[in-house]
């Protein structure tokens, strides 16, 4: 099973950026489709974009759409997620998340494995 670190949460204004990181262990990272969920306080998970495990095809949530960007480094085995223009309602715990083989992975229940979770805060 993978094991994952994220990083690179900060505090950050309305219209800035932030690129979070997840690290990932062992040797297998190619086979995982990977993602990132965010839980807001008071809410449930969302889920915020996937990579699939080939072909790097990509899911996001449509509220995220134009302004955040997923992409992965086999060869470090990390997941990246590009920031722009953050809103308020950005602000959330994000996780990294893997599923072995995921063929069409965009809900937090399809999840296998989970990171401990770097906090967003976007101030207005």
């Amino acid at each position: 099973q993978v094991q994952l670190v994220e990083s690179g949460g900060a505090l950050v204004q309305t219209g800035g950026s932030l690129r979070l990181s997840c690290a990932a262990s062992g040797r297998t990272f190619g086979d995982y489709t990977m993602g990132w969920i965010r839980q807001a306080p008071g809410k449930k998970r969302e889920f915020v974009a996937s990579i699939k495990w080939i072909g790097s095809v990509t899911y996001y949530e449509d509220s995220v759409k134009g302004r955040f960007t997923i992409s992965r480094d086999n060869a470090k085995n990390t997941l990246y997620l590009q920031m722009n223009s953050l809103k308020p309602e950005d602000t959330a715990v994000y996780y990294c998340a893997a599923k072995k083989y995921g063929h069409y992975v965009v809900k937090t229940d399809d999840f296998a494995s989970w990171g401990q979770g770097t906090q967003v805060t976007v101030s207005s």
